[in-house]
């Protein structure tokens, strides 16, 4: 949000004949007001060669080093004016706002109390306290504060849209929208106002309205950094990630330091799978803004997409050490970090606290919807039933984010009707968010299979890039295509990468896989197996395997023995019924559009079979395994056997203890892979049939 606007004022001592500092000081501030600021200066420093800690001349040369941007000495100066037994309660406001820009919450928020109570109806010092209070996370404190300035100032434009975002931070998302439109009719041109009213339409799924309000806000000001990251969430919240980092390169473009900018293209940069682009990026922000919890959380966050998980929990540690507005979220992103890493405990009681602290957190109640299993008594869904009741209105985020907690919960209940109650809802939220076009998916991949036929196979074969380390897991999303991973990644001479984007990053580089076997050459075939090997080779830490567990690889099957003809893929299949209902019963963290729509999901699940039947034509009967999921449940010694055989490695028992590895999990299946097999998986779509039944249909299946 934007236009917290601070009242750092200027003021001028009364003159009293005959006493030469006051006229110096009144001469120093007709200089300043004159724009004359060295004359200024000079009789402020002659002010206090004659009197030390004289509180007006420290305050002038206050108002005049933060005008230059120096902010420190601003703090400096105002300080030491602020120790004056008399001193002007101005000072103190004036003192409070610089701190809020250093970060200095604590010391500002004193400075603020102390104005308020020398003076308890001077409106700038209560605006400032109630900022202060808002990005320290003090959102109740900070609304009696806003709330004390409407009352003071009801025709203040500023203050109707300071308090407009505490109620917004508060998730009182009507009352917000009617104080910033109140701020609109008092002042039309007001930009804070229309960017803030923006990002609150983005927060309520209204992408359009959104964007034209905070384009109003950039035609007014077209240097008013938040409304560039607004718009930039507003195209990162419909997945638009390339337009989302035009908006923030427009903003770095004139700021090129500015922390908040630096921070929020840290975090497209993450959306668009480019972690280390993003590190270096927030890296900056933190460099620019130390004390800056928006920083160090991005920060956390390209970190941890990058796999360096310890590092990334420091960088939540210090954020969540902070205070403010970033605390819940750093606080869920730390128990995502420990989920992969295996501390299940640990990440149930991080998002316990968080629930507890934030009790409107549905982004905490999605996790741990996930971590535990409900019956239907569970005050958790009671709970949770509240947050989606008629009488709260979340952010759509936050909305789509509890509808698929109570999915799961009413699903592990065993209440059909209430389950899909909540996912139906949830994934209409969600697919209203992005544009997707069934048919449009079913030419594209019926093209790659076109293109790539069993002829052309031969003709284009004999290149490439020859090793055996790479082994690729390919299904759909939810088919077991993480099970498998942690079966092999147990053996000793396996590392599991997790999902890798390398191969479909070296394919779009050549236009997608039909437009690369049109370009393929036995040069082209053998560079790209090249940069796929430089990509394994820093993760595998010398292991003789390393599987790349990219569901949808299962579109680039055809090309990877061209590119890496000594690599083994292995096809995990599983019932399509249960793995399409496990689909649709997931807010998945990457784009899964397909998923969202039960129709949908059938005709991509039946264009994902007809491209392995045709891979199957294809591929080399030594390169290319196929493994059944519930195979593997009820033999799983047998089936984990004949994978371990299949890539050439000797037995290692270790992979029937699969659930006990210690390593990196990433994927949705995360809870499920540290748990031993149980067959409750295998035809779980079965007590749900009536409400599958467009799913089913799609599916062509006659009796669902």
């Amino acid at each position: 949000m934007s236009g917290a606007k601070y009242q750092v004022m200027n003021t001028t001592p009364q003159s009293a004949p005959g006493l030469s500092i006051d006229q110096a000081l009144a001469q120093a501030h007709a200089h300043w007001d004159a724009g004359q600021n060295i004359p200024a200066e000079m009789l402020c420093q002659q002010v206090l060669a004659v009197w030390p800690g004289q509180s007006d001349a420290l305050h002038l040369l206050g108002l005049m080093a933060y005008a230059f941007g120096n902010v420190d000495l601003a703090i400096d100066n105002l300080r030491r004016a602020c120790q004056a037994p008399r001193v002007a309660p101005v000072y103190l406001s004036n003192l409070a706002e610089m701190c809020r820009q250093r970060g200095l919450l604590a010391e500002g928020e004193e400075a603020a109390r102390r104005a308020v109570g020398l003076e308890p109806t001077l409106v700038g010092a209560w605006n400032n306290l109630g900022i202060i209070q808002q990005e320290a996370g003090k959102l109740e404190e900070s609304l009696a504060s806003l709330t004390r300035v409407v009352g003071l100032k009801p025709d203040d434009a500023l203050a109707r849209n300071n308090l407009g975002n505490t109620l917004k931070r508060l998730g009182r998302l009507d009352e917000a929208r009617q104080q910033y439109e109140a701020a609109l009719a008092l002042m039309p041109n007001y930009a804070e106002a229309h960017s803030n009213l923006g990002s609150l339409l983005n927060d309520l799924g209204r992408s359009d309205e959104a964007l034209a309000s905070i384009r109003r806000a950039m035609d007014i000001n077209p240097r008013l950094a938040d409304a560039y990251i607004n718009a930039s969430g507003v195209e990162t919240a419909r997945r638009r990630y390339d337009d989302a980092l035009r908006w923030i390169d427009g903003l770095l473009s004139f700021a090129p330091l500015h922390p908040g900018g630096l921070a929020a293209k840290a975090s497209v940069l993450v959306s668009m799978e480019r972690p280390d682009q993003a590190v270096d990026v927030a890296l900056q922000a933190v460099s620019a803004a130390p004390q800056s919890g928006d920083a160090l959380l991005a920060l956390g966050e390209a970190l941890h997409a990058q796999g360096q998980l310890d590092q990334a929990l420091l960088a939540f540690d210090k954020a969540i050490a902070l205070g403010g507005l970033t605390v819940e979220k750093a606080m869920i992103n730390r128990a995502s970090v420990k989920t992969e890493q295996g501390d299940k405990e640990a990440a149930l009681a991080d998002l316990k606290a968080v629930i507890e602290r934030f009790p409107n957190s549905a982004s905490a109640w999605l996790p741990l919807s996930d971590m535990k299993k409900f019956k239907a008594a569970d005050p958790d869904i009671a709970r949770m039933e509240r947050l989606a009741g008629p009488g709260v209105l979340l952010a759509r985020s936050e909305a789509t984010a509890v509808r698929f907690a109570l999915g799961k919960a009413w699903m592990d209940a065993g209440d059909a009707e209430r389950a899909f109650e909540h996912l139906n809802e949830g994934n209409r939220m969600m697919r209203e968010t992005f544009a997707y076009d069934a048919d449009e998916t079913s030419r594209w991949i019926a093209s790659i299979g076109q293109a790539l036929d069993a002829k052309t196979f031969k003709r284009l074969s004999g290149g490439g890039a020859p090793s055996d380390a790479p082994v690729f897991v390919i299904g759909v999303p939810r088919s077991g295509t993480t099970l498998l991973e942690q079966i092999l990644a147990s053996h000793a001479a396996v590392h599991g990468a997790g999902e890798l984007s390398a191969m479909r990053t070296l394919t779009d580089a050549y236009g997608g896989p039909a437009a690369l076997v049109s370009a393929l050459t036995p040069d082209v075939a053998t560079q790209i197996g090249r940069d796929y090997l430089a990509e394994i080779a820093k993760l595998g830490g010398g292991k003789a395997r390393v599987v790349d567990k990219m569901p949808s690889n299962f579109l680039l099957a055809g090309l990877i023995p061209l590119v890496l003809p000594g690599a083994h893929i292995i096809h995990v299949k599983r019932d399509p019924v249960d793995t399409c209902l496990s689909c649709y019963s997931k807010l998945f963290a990457r784009e899964q559009l397909f998923t969202y729509d039960l129709t949908e999901l059938g005709r991509f699940y039946r264009d994902y079979e007809a491209i392995m039947a045709h891979w199957r034509k294809v591929l080399p009967a030594d390169r290319f395994l196929e493994v059944q999921y519930e195979a593997v449940v009820d033999d799983l010694e047998g089936q984990a056997r004949r994978m371990i055989e299949f890539i050439g490695l000797p037995w290692d028992d270790a992979v029937l203890d699969f659930h006990k590895t210690k390593r990196r999990v990433r994927t949705a299946s995360v809870n499920q892979v540290r748990q031993p097999l149980f067959n409750t998986s295998v035809g779980r779509w079965k007590p749900f049939a009536k409400q599958l039944r467009p799913l089913t249909d799609a599916l062509g299946l006659l009796e669902p």
